[in-house]
């Protein structure tokens, strides 16, 4: 039955691509979010669905057949308050999804403090290259990001694998679950196991019991595929009843990679598994994080029954997911990369990838701290060592910085003085504009700026390459009139 469906802060990546899935069900969706920015602004326009901005309890005058809460929403929220004060149905989008779109299916999860969306995207491809020869492995999927090879971040089919992006954050303000724990894994990838998400989770054991809990969910028929180099990941996986195998570096790991070469965005290397070759594969995209995931998805689909021929072919034809080393405009000779890095370790790799794949290039990190995690102090030694690695760093100031108890709170000035220290320049400036001012006459032909941000960050990806055009063009004149 065709229902009005709603949803509040509908413009988070999951949250956006549910919205997708229901409309595709031929249900009416509209919603509503505090701000709206790409990709899933996008995504949302080109669906035709409506979205209310800001927040307003007028939103709701329409009564909806159902509401579905994001999990960003806390209690004060005004139409999250109309809805409890009139009992319009709620739910969700963890249980939705699973109740909607995963009874019957072979549920496949990427699950990870890192790596989950790439490796998801990557799975996704490797399924719809292997269903050109098997039509039955068609995937659908969702993915928190929009995945370049499909142009979307989600798909339905009436097909048995569906592919999903397993988030270890809350559920939802009733429910503070993680929600991968709604999809039942038939089989799973478990990338990397850190500390994360400090305002749900006290210490990194509270964060290994999620996973620990998630493990638990696969069957005994089913299998986990995990990193073989993380001792959390170990621990994560020690008690699983399913079969285990491991992938990575490591000599005895099930799934071996060797042999890891880059030659500028091209990654190349050996895959054996069971110690028998199964592969050389190659990724047209840098960085050796972004191999491990490719690794991570050939072993779980190849264990699924893909062909290895359509595993090797969707990799070399993989062409990444928006926000993650995607190049946003070059501007003059300055080549501008929107990443969502916004955890010490993933910064790390991200800046690891960009050294490896333009060697020789000043390399400029642009900072927000943005997340629910950066935004606090617990990571700020972290966060100055994995910064050293580029040449030049300015970071803004904390988002929404009074939200954060100042005894718990990032200090950026703090996070300067060690990159000084270390002989990195570094420097704080307030917001995009501040930043966008500074940087536009400073930087140079064949600089590399990676600008770092989970938000929209004051509209910097289009304010930076536009004040960088506009100064070297205000130059020319001024030397042609001198």
């Amino acid at each position: 039955m065709r229902k009005h469906i709603y949803l509040i802060g509908i413009c988070g990546t999951a949250m956006a691509s549910l919205a997708g899935m229901l409309k595709q069900q031929d249900h009416e969706v509209t919603g509503s979010d505090a701000a709206a920015y790409p990709p899933m602004s996008d995504l949302l326009r080109e669906l035709g669905i409506s979205v209310h901005e800001p927040y307003a309890e007028r939103n709701l005058d329409r009564r909806p057949d159902l509401v579905i809460i994001g999990n960003a929403i806390s209690r004060g929220n005004v139409e999250l308050e109309r809805v409890l004060d009139e009992r319009i149905p709620f739910c969700s989008m963890a249980s939705i999804l699973h109740d909607e779109f995963l009874q019957g299916r072979e549920s496949l999860v990427v699950a990870g403090t890192h790596g989950k969306t790439t490796t998801t995207s990557m799975l996704a491809w490797i399924y719809q290259i292997a269903s050109v020869h098997d039509a039955s492995l068609a995937p659908s999927f969702l993915i928190g990001g929009v995945a370049e090879n499909f142009g979307t971040s989600f798909m339905v089919r009436p097909t048995k694998p569906f592919i999903l992006e397993g988030d270890e954050y809350d559920t939802a303000f009733f429910d503070k679950g993680p929600k991968f724990l709604h999809y039942f894994p038939d089989a799973a990838i478990l990338t990397h196991v850190e500390f994360d998400h400090a305002d749900i989770y006290t210490d990194l054991e509270a964060v290994k019991t999620a996973f620990k809990r998630f493990v638990n969910l696969v069957p005994r028929r089913g299998r986990v595929v995990a990193f073989d180099g993380s001792e959390n990941v170990t621990e994560c996986v020690s008690k699983a009843f399913c079969k285990v195998e491991r992938y990575g570096f490591q000599e005895g790991s099930h799934w071996r990679m060797t042999d890891l070469r880059h030659d500028g965005p091209l990654t190349q290397w050996t895959l054996w598994r069971g110690g028998e070759r199964f592969a050389e594969l190659s990724l047209p995209m840098a960085g050796e994080h972004n191999a491990l995931n490719a690794t991570a998805a050939a072993a779980l689909a190849s264990g699924q029954g893909v062909p290895v021929e359509a595993i090797v072919e969707a990799l070399r034809t993989f062409h990444s997911v928006k926000r993650r080393l995607e190049v946003k405009a070059v501007a003059e000779g300055v080549t501008i990369i929107d990443d969502f890095a916004h955890h010490p370790t993933a910064i790390r790799e991200t800046l690891r990838a960009l050294r490896e794949s333009h060697p020789g290039q000043r390399l400029i990190a642009v900072l927000e701290p943005r997340s629910n995690t950066l935004r606090r102090n617990v990571f700020e030694d972290a966060l100055i060592e994995s910064l050293a690695l580029a040449d030049r760093v300015v970071l803004a100031g904390v988002f929404k910085s009074e939200n954060i108890p100042a005894a718990e709170r990032l200090d950026p000035e703090r996070v300067v003085h060690g990159l000084t220290e270390r002989g990195i320049p570094a420097t704080v400036y307030q917001d995009a504009d501040a930043i966008t001012a500074a940087l536009a006459p400073e930087v140079r032909n064949g600089d590399i700026v990676a600008i770092l941000s989970n938000g929209g960050f004051g509209g910097i990806y289009e304010k930076l390459p536009r004040a960088i055009t506009e100064k070297a063009i205000a130059s020319r004149m001024a030397e042609r009139f001198a």
